[in-house]
């Protein structure tokens, strides 16, 4: 499987962890840790990019806190659908984009997004686009929020319903070797939480 075929069973998906599926399921426990942490580090006023929003149920949360400068981008153009359907007003105020990460960053300025998040959407980037890791650690200004799953050994890959490829990477280096450095981490049952605030030196 190439990094071709896994955008493609994203942007295809349907069923179990589909956009209907997550849009009846709305905002959640990381939705509200998310904002959480977003508040504390950057504060409502900042511009955040979400990457892999899908359904928007994350920006939701955020917008309902009064967070004003929404962007998500997600591979799946059905999410997107669904989203203006369950959160018309998050859809007229924020800006959604039907693409790839790897697609959509590389046309994004320098540091035009105070804070860049992602909820377990890095972990199916396949090994041969690693380098939009680079154009996520550029574009993100102040601060990235991963909420990935690290049950693995790093480079060991598993598979979500047996089609769906999930790689194991150690964030912490990902994006440290990248100019950031780790401000706070927690692990959950089913993730690993991690605040990177851009290094000043």
């Amino acid at each position: 499987m190439d990094s071709n075929d896994v955008r493609d069973e994203w942007a295809d998906r349907s069923g179990e962890y589909s956009p209907t599926y997550y849009a009846h399921y709305g905002p959640d426990e990381t939705s509200e840790l998310v904002q959480s942490i977003l508040e504390a580090e950057v504060g409502r006023d900042a511009s955040v990019l979400e990457v892999g929003c899908g359904v928007g149920r994350h920006l939701a949360a955020l917008a309902e806190a009064g967070f004003t400068d929404l962007t998500g981008v997600d591979v799946n153009a059905e999410a997107l659908d669904v989203l203006a359907e369950t959160y018309p007003e998050l859809a007229e105020t924020g800006s959604f984009h039907a693409e790839a990460i790897e697609a959509y960053a590389t046309d994004v300025a320098d540091g035009a997004f105070d804070a860049v998040f992602s909820v377990e959407t890095l972990q199916h980037i396949h090994p041969d686009v690693e380098w939009v890791f680079d154009d996520i650690a550029r574009i993100a200004g102040d601060v990235v929020v991963t909420v990935e799953n690290e049950g693995g050994e790093y480079g060991e890959v598993n598979y979500v319903d047996e089609d769906i490829p999930l790689y194991y990477r150690d964030w912490n280096r990902v994006f440290t070797d990248r100019g950031f450095v780790e401000s706070t981490s927690s692990e959950r049952k089913r993730d690993t939480v991690r605040v990177f605030r851009r290094s000043e030196s």
